[in-house]
Order: C-alpha cells, then sequence, then structure tokens
C-alpha cells in the first residue's frame, strides 16, 4: 500500500516522516498524559476500542493496560510496528471498513480539525460507520485558543520542549500549524493544515455524520463523548 504525502503537511528529524508529517521517533518517545483517565471514566470496563490513528501506540499501550481491547488503525506502517498486544490495521481513516462495529470508536490527535472538509466528512463517517447501536465516539478537538494563543510552548517533565511557533492563514478558513519538539539529542518539526471549528460548526459537522454530542468530557470541551442519533 502506498500512501501519498498530504499536502500542506511536512516534518523534518531524524527517521521517517509519515504522509502527514509525523515524525515515528518523535511520536513513540511522546509520553501520554491524562487521555487515559478521559477515556476510562466515559466508556464501560473492558471495552473493545477502535483506535483511529495510533500512531505509535502512545494511547494504545495505556488502554491495553487497563483491560481494554484495541483495534489500532493509521495509514503509516512504520507507527504501526511499534504498537504492542493489539490488533493492528494498515489504512488511511477515510478508507477503513471493517464490516464490525465497536464498543468505543475514538478519534483523538485533532483529526477532526483537518483542512479538508470531505476528509473530515469522510473521518467522522468512518466513526457512525464503526460504532455499534449502543456505543459512544470520543473525540479530541482543539481547544478555543488553540489557533489564537501562539506562539506558545511546554516544557514537559520528560525533559523536552514542544512548541506551537505559528498557525498562520491559507484561505477557505485553514490554518498553517508549525510546530517544533526539541529533545536534549533531536529537534523534529511539523507542519500540518488545521480548520478551527466553533462548537456549533463541531456540533454541525457531527450531526451530518449522524453524530450527536451526548456529553463534553473536559471543562474545556477538548475531549467529547458521542453517540449516533438515532440511538
Amino acid at each position: 500500500m502506498r500512501i501519498e504525502k498530504r499536502q500542506g503537511h511536512e516534518g523534518t528529524g531524524p527517521g521517517a516522516i509519515t504522509p502527514d508529517g509525523c515524525a515515528v521517533e518523535l511520536y513513540a518517545r511522546l509520553p501520554v498524559k491524562d487521555e487515559p483517565d478521559i477515556i476510562t471514566a466515559a466508556v464501560p470496563a473492558g471495552a473493545h476500542i477502535l483506535e483511529l490513528g495510533s500512531g505509535a501506540g502512545r494511547m494504545t499501550h495505556p488502554l491495553l493496560e487497563r483491560g481494554f481491547t484495541v483495534t489500532a488503525v493509521d495509514e503509516s506502517a512504520e507507527m504501526l510496528v511499534r504498537v504492542r498486544g493489539a490488533r493492528t490495521i494498515r489504512s488511511t481513516i477515510e478508507d477503513v471498513d471493517l464490516g464490525e462495529t465497536f464498543d468505543v470508536v475514538m478519534l483523538a490527535s485533532f483529526l477532526v480539525h483537518t483542512g479538508d472538509i470531505a476528509a473530515r466528512r469522510a473521518l467522522l463517517k468512518t466513526c457512525a460507520r464503526h460504532v455499534a447501536d449502543d456505543g459512544c465516539v470520543l473525540i479530541q478537538r482543539e481547544g478555543e485558543d488553540w489557533h489564537t494563543n501562539v506562539p506558545r510552548e511546554r516544557v514537559d517533565p520528560s525533559g523536552f520542549t514542544a512548541r506551537i511557533v505559528s498557525a498562520e492563514p491559507v484561505g477557505d478558513g485553514v490554518n498553517s500549524v508549525y510546530a517544533e519538539y526539541e529533545f536534549p539529542d533531536a529537534t523534529w518539526t511539523q507542519t500540518f493544515l488545521s480548520r478551527p471549528l466553533t462548537k456549533d460548526e463541531f456540533e454541525g459537522a457531527l450531526a451530518e455524520a449522524g453524530l450527536r454530542v451526548d456529553r463534553y468530557l473536559t471543562e474545556d470541551g477538548v475531549w467529547v463523548r458521542a453517540v449516533r442519533t438515532d440511538s
């Protein structure tokens, strides 16, 4: 399977770079934060989770440790080879159709903000297609000031610095975001396209895919639990 580089997405630094500009070695290093706690509190114990865009398993592995079953989907073979203990499927999220449903479908990493509207529709349709009638979809969206509070940086306790250097408009409501990750022994950069969505625009996009917000899981509205509109 050969996947073309995504227009407007670039990455630099040691190791393989995925079609959307992600550095495999970087994502293998990034520590998990409070995401597993948020997910665990929102879904049934032992649920089968379809993780769309798993990367190198940053969240996959903690979820497995908590007793969940995970099917991890990613378009990068180099990412998936880092995943241990989960069923892995190499595919673009837009195109995957497993012919089965899951207790939980997860679309994290702000993927819902893709600059391509048609791609966003396909991502959310994939979520709706794979969630069980009584299941839920967990979505991570950007914070309200994500594109305006720039430049900004965060020094992680593990010893690296993450920076959002700029978010520049490129037309049609899309920004080109430039990020840097500086470690003591290496630096990676990533450039990607992101479309800011108001709460109403986000909920409208869900409705178009046959989904609705069940509840916002965090005070900042970044993590959302959605269900099918016919459930």
